[in-house]
């Protein structure tokens, strides 16, 4: 089943997915990206003869983070005028999901308030076990060494465990809450689901108060423990501890000003709270031991229509480690690339995708003519961001604990350009097979890093035969992908022809791999032209500006706009038009950098126009609704954002 989430919670244990009404899709524990837990959990309130579930459409709902934190309201009013209000957070140091409810009608309301979940502990559906402990106050639910722990304050009046089959209907707790009381039941196995409930009677403008925690161990001891350990913590310190660690976090982020252009001051706010929420979304997303990065949380566990989202791509981190660097947060770089030290393959390169402890993931890159060799150049390219972002004394010491793994990962990338192109291989899309302008530029832009370090490791000879082939593969990259009379490259080369489809990766020559300067003025023409053909070739119109296709024929899910390809677009606008301030400050051309630097700014609104109502960056925004599409958030879109936010905040 497709579940896209408007919102995320986690802390270094676990990651929790939520839509707008505050219904749970996601519950990961260990780690981000094994093991889901769970199908189905919500609040459910009984009335007379019927339930009113917190997703039915009768809620109007409205879902906004906490500012500078990870904490969650969601506000549901009901058109019989029920009001439900939903803080959702997860603690700073235990695995624990808290569940604030409070319920106000706006008539007095005598019934019931349920809560709902079908459990699924460790991705198993026919094996789990599940008991009510009434004395301790808590339901819990296992299978082999994940346990969860449904407890509450108060304490749950009535509970049912029971079979989530249609074919024992008198047992499935879903079923049982149809008559406003629920069996009892205190255990059972298989494919089970359950229930908790307490009896309300609330006057009219008053409210009800109920807190749902939902605990994840690996053993039942420490599943006791954890439960018992916050016995004594308020829901208002735990709120205050996780939004004063939301802000400390933040305050180490790099100052923005945000001044100085034209067009900064109205949405200054909305670029500082799209900064911080991106930064907040990627320590989500990130595994704080491994250093690595879930490309979104998986939405689509059976590969429905997609091969799945919840892995760590190499060149997608290299990019979010880079960006987060700029940020002020150095430390991601460290532990990624210690983390690839470790998953090196034996030729030098890295595979399609990995699970973020470093075994191969679920992949379609097993052979060397289906691998991705990109991710190898832009893994090599970030390391060398991050090594010339180092004092002199830790560059020393980073060359000495990582040439190795730079040493292998260069000479795999000389292995696969022979002749100067790249052989065959997957593009970054995982679409097409054959020799990739884009790829080409990673390749380019990893050797040229490598050579730098080498230089500067008494590896002359070595620095040397790098920076030459990569060259060679600049050469040969304009000399046979450059369309003079179309004015930009084409993709590459598919079935021995030149495939002249415009696709937005061709930008990857200018950012982020330096393939072209904008400091010379033949490529700076060059990429001018890029930039103006994708503008008027793949750009769609929707939320009132204008966001970026992949390529023409893109059909993948529609073929919506991307907001990493629109970032991507804007972020080359910026980057050119900080080279052309620097260029032509004084001349009578001053002036063209500032239309340059607002049409990428009209691409960053966009994007943030695409967003779910809680802030989260999506990979695409459906182009008939303008609603987010796909993988949400996506990681790479949030890295671009931060990308895009500090090349303005460097106009002013």
């Amino acid at each position: 089943m497709i579940r896209q989430p408007n919102s995320i919670l986690g802390n270094r244990q676990l990651l929790v997915t939520m839509g707008k009404k505050g219904e749970l899709f996601g519950f990961f524990y260990p780690g981000r990206d094994f093991a889901q837990h769970i199908e189905e959990s919500q609040a459910c309130l009984y009335e007379g003869n019927r339930l009113i579930w917190s997703n039915d459409h009768e809620w109007h709902a409205s879902q906004r983070y906490v500012e500078n934190s990870n904490i969650v309201n969601t506000e549901l009013v009901h058109q019989c005028g029920l009001r439900m209000h939903i803080q959702d957070l997860v603690h700073t140091d235990q695995p624990i999901l808290v569940r604030n409810y409070r319920i106000s009608p706006s008539r007095k309301f005598q019934g019931k308030f349920f809560y709902y979940s079908n459990l699924q502990v460790g991705e198993m559906q026919k094996k789990n076990s599940a008991f009510c402990d009434r004395d301790s106050g808590l339901l819990v639910q296992y299978w082999k060494d994940f346990h969860i722990g449904i407890s509450s304050r108060p304490v749950f009046e009535e509970w049912q465990i029971g079979k989530a089959l249609d074919t024992v209907w008198w047992t499935n707790a879903k079923y049982d809450m149809e008559n406003g009381k629920l069996q009892n039941n205190l255990e059972d196995i298989g494919n089970i689901n359950n229930a908790i409930g307490w009896e309300l009677d609330i006057d009219a403008d008053s409210t009800a108060e109920i807190t749902i925690l939902i605990c994840a161990a690996s053993t039942r001891q420490l599943l006791y423990r954890s439960i018992r350990d916050i016995r004594n913590e308020t829901v208002e310190s735990m709120f205050d501890q996780t939004y004063e660690s939301g802000l400390k976090w933040l305050s180490r982020k790099r100052p923005l000003e945000l001044k100085g252009f034209p067009g900064f001051e109205f949405v200054k706010l909305e670029l500082t709270e799209a900064f911080n929420r991106s930064l907040l979304a990627l320590g989500i997303l990130n595994d704080p031991t491994r250093g690595t990065f879930v490309a979104a949380p998986e939405f689509d566990h059976d590969f429905e229509k997609s091969g799945g989202y919840g892995y760590c791509w190499n060149r997608d981190s290299s990019e979010i480690v880079i960006a987060l660097l700029d940020s002020g947060y150095p430390e991601y770089c460290e532990r990624f690339f210690s983390w690839c030290k470790k998953t090196q393959l034996p030729d030098g390169s890295w595979f399609q995708r990995y699970w973020l402890d470093g075994n191969a993931g679920s992949s379609w890159g097993n052979f060397s003519f289906s691998t991705q060799i990109d991710e190898t150049g832009s893994t090599l390219f970030a390391m060398e961001k991050y090594y010339g972002s180092l004092e002199p004394i830790l560059k020393k010491e980073f060359l000495d604990n990582i040439w190795g793994t730079i040493l292998s990962a260069a000479e795999y990338l000389m292995r696969r350009t022979p002749g100067g192109m790249h052989e065959p291989c997957i593009c970054l899309w995982e679409t097409h097979q054959g020799v990739f302008t884009y790829t080409n530029a990673a390749i380019y832009g990893g050797l040229m890093g490598a050579s730098r370090m080498a230089m500067d490791h008494n590896e002359t000879e070595l620095a040397n035969w790098w920076r030459e082939r990569a060259e060679l593969i600049k050469e040969q990259t304009i000399e046979r992908f450059w369309l003079p009379d179309e004015g930009y490259f084409a993709r590459g080369i598919r079935h021995g022809s030149i495939d002249k489809e415009i696709d937005a990766s061709i930008l990857g020559t200018f950012m982020p791999f330096n393939m072209l300067s904008a400091e010379d003025e033949k490529e700076r023409e060059m990429i001018h032209s890029i930039i103006s053909n994708l503008e008027s070739r793949l750009r769609v119109p929707v939320n009132r500006y204008y966001g970026i296709r992949r390529y023409e024929k893109d059909t993948y899910i529609d073929g919506n706009p991307w907001t990493v390809t629109t970032l991507w677009l804007s972020k080359a606008m910026l980057s050119l038009a900080g080279s052309m301030k620097e260029r032509d400050e004084g001349t009578k051309k001053s002036g063209e950098w500032k239309t340059m630097a607002t049409g990428a700014l009209e691409y960053i609104l966009w994007s943030l126009r695409g967003t779910t109502c809680a802030g989260m960056l999506p990979e695409q925004v459906n182009k008939y609704t303008g609603r987010p599409a796909w993988a949400i958030p996506l990681s790479w879109s949030c890295a671009l954002m931060l990308q895009n936010i500090i090349l303005l905040d460097g106009l002013g």
